[in-house]
């Protein structure tokens, strides 16, 4: 198993459970890939989990979910909000996930358009209300489920062929078009962002304390416990194959691993070009690589803050009268802050861990910096945080005063730690166009070998971890004539 992140390590504890031996080989010195938090002093800082979609006990997700891990030891917080817009001026406008506030605080902000406005509330609650099929039934086994769906499909085929800045088109409110429209994931399809209000909103998307790594911890300890491995500091150089059959892989130093199998969870770009030599593709890959459009990448400016911000929202987001100059080629209008007093965890009592998300798709500006000029490239984030902390300060007066730990990361971070092709968070971006449909988890002409992740699931996210390795699990089960076994404990061993 190659990659340590969230997909490799459900991969691993799937393939424990159908009795394979299993090894994950990770590169850096802990697991979770861009599923990541880390310290710095006495303070906490999240770049992945804004909610975990699987809390609710009832759904079908979090039933996924406990196949790979003890769900039910995280501890949950229902976050009221998905953003709040606010301008220079003191206006202001809050989106609440819950459908009914969401209805009346638009109404009361907006009543000019109160027609999409219900439209939109609407569609919050029916897409809250759809259940998901249960992936080991047959059709006729998810017969009640599709029958009970069905009244939504119109709704869901309407909406996956708009983007989200389509969508904002039909309001005239400033803040409601700047909520869908003014940000680099306008282009994904509008159902992502209504289903995620809708999921908030039922309570099966809360956030976990903790954040993602409080996730990866769990599933480590849970594979741990049917006999999987993670290996650190394993960082593969290429795979090995042999009659056009996946055999292994050597390692950076040198060493080989030998395998039945060969999964990669890692960087999709890397799998096939470096690791394969791209000896493997066909038009449609080498298309794929040049053309889909990709997540874009970011810099994280993160804080932490010798103030209880407890009375703040947990997410601002500030418009901009004069945009705030990234790099060269990245001016944002938009800039959002997550003030992480609901996390305990993240921070001392009586302090706040605060981040900043800053999305630009410069990133060979930023790497070409951190190789060729480094005194420049800490001149430069010096120069964002020092640009961000300004603009916290204007909204919260004292907080540059206060400030213990700065700690700036760019997609030359991203990809340094990660692998991740041109620093994107999350791989495939979603659009109308692509749809969230999987894409092929093996290669032309290669055997024994598989990928899963967000390359192989356009639209990122946790759920493609979890999604992608369960189904190329049971790929590689069909092939074996293994059954497949997600709520076993572990049967036998086979070496995998």
């Amino acid at each position: 198993m190659i990659g340590g992140g969230i997909a490799g390590l459900c991969a691993a504890v799937y393939a424990r459970k159908c009795g394979y031996q299993v090894e994950v080989l990770e590169m850096h010195d802990m697991a979770g890939g861009l599923a990541m938090s880390w310290r710095r002093g006495a303070y906490t800082f999240e770049t992945c989990l804004h909610w975990f979609f699987g809390s609710d006990p009832r759904g079908a997700m979090h039933a996924r979910w406990s196949e790979v891990f003890d769900v039910d030891k995280l501890e949950f917080v229902d976050l009221k909000e998905i953003a709040r817009l606010e301008t220079e001026d003191g206006k202001s406008l809050v989106i609440p996930t819950d459908a009914s506030r969401l209805e009346k605080e638009l109404l009361d902000h907006a009543p000019q358009d109160a027609k999409p406005i219900r439209g939109l509330a609407s569609a919050v609650r029916r897409l809250g209300a759809l259940k998901m099929p249960d992936p080991d039934k047959s059709w006729l086994g998810n017969a009640s489920i599709l029958f009970h769906d069905l009244p939504g499909l119109p709704l869901l085929r309407s909406l996956s062929r708009v983007t989200a800045r389509e969508y904002g088109e039909r309001f005239t409110d400033p803040f409601l078009r700047a909520f869908f429209m003014d940000s680099e994931f306008g282009g994904l399809p509008a159902i992502a962002m209504i289903f995620s209000l809708a999921w908030m909103g039922s309570g099966d998307a809360k956030y976990v304390v903790g954040g993602a790594q409080a996730i990866i911890r769990l599933i480590e300890k849970k594979l741990a416990e049917l006999g999987g491995h993670v290996r650190f500091g394993a960082k593969v150089k290429r795979i090995l194959v042999e009659n056009d059959a996946a055999v292994g892989v050597e390692l950076a130093g040198g060493e080989t691993v030998k395998a039945d199998w060969v999964i990669s969870a890692a960087d999709g770009h890397a799998t096939i070009f470096d690791l394969l030599d791209g000896r493997y593709v066909d038009e449609t890959i080498n298309r794929r690589y040049e053309s889909l459009e990709l997540f874009p990448s970011y810099l994280q400016v993160s804080f932490g803050v010798a103030l209880d911000l407890k009375n703040q929202p947990g997410i601002i987001t500030r418009l901009l009268k004069t945009p705030l100059q990234v790099d060269p080629e990245t001016a944002l209008r938009r800039v959002s802050f997550r003030i992480f007093h609901f996390d305990p965890t993240f921070a001392p009592a009586g302090k706040t861990a605060i981040t900043c998300f800053l999305p630009t798709r410069n990133f060979e500006y930023w790497s070409q910096l951190r190789n060729d000029a480094p005194e420049r490239y800490r001149a430069e984030k010096q120069r964002v945080s020092e640009s961000v902390i300004g603009l916290i300060e204007k909204r919260i007066p004292g907080v540059r005063a206060a400030v213990e730990v700065v700690d700036v990361a760019t997609p030359a971070s991203i990809a340094r730690y990660t692998g991740n092709w041109k620093g994107s968070m999350e791989g495939w971006l979603a659009t109308p166009k692509t749809g969230f449909r999987a894409l092929p988890k093996t290669l032309p002409g290669l055997r024994k070998f598989l990928m899963v992740g967000q390359w192989v699931m356009p639209g990122g996210g946790l759920p493609s971890g979890i999604m992608s390795a369960r189904s190329g699990m049971k790929t590689i089960c069909k092939e074996d004539r293994v059954e497949f076994l997600a709520r076993q404990t572990v049967v036998g061993d086979r070496v995998g």
